[in-house]
């Protein structure tokens, strides 16, 4: 799908170098399924957190297997 967005060029500029892309379109692309992912893993480890699993492991069990 197309879309015209504003982007300025310092920021699209950044977009492009930290996702290793050259061109600009896939660049945005990319930072956009990057930022899906972070934003659902972080929906996850809140359920877990939260107890929403019937998981056999506490909160604090899960947060000491983090470290």
């Amino acid at each position: 799908m197309r879309i015209t967005i504003d982007i300025d060029e310092a920021t699209l500029e950044q977009v492009q170098k930290i996702t290793g892309e050259n061109k600009k379109s896939p660049a945005v692309s990319k930072a956009i399924q990057e930022f899906i992912r972070r934003q659902m893993a972080e929906e996850f480890g809140n359920l877990l957190m939260e107890n929403a699993f019937d998981y056999p492991s506490t909160p604090e069990e899960i947060q000491a297997l983090d470290r």
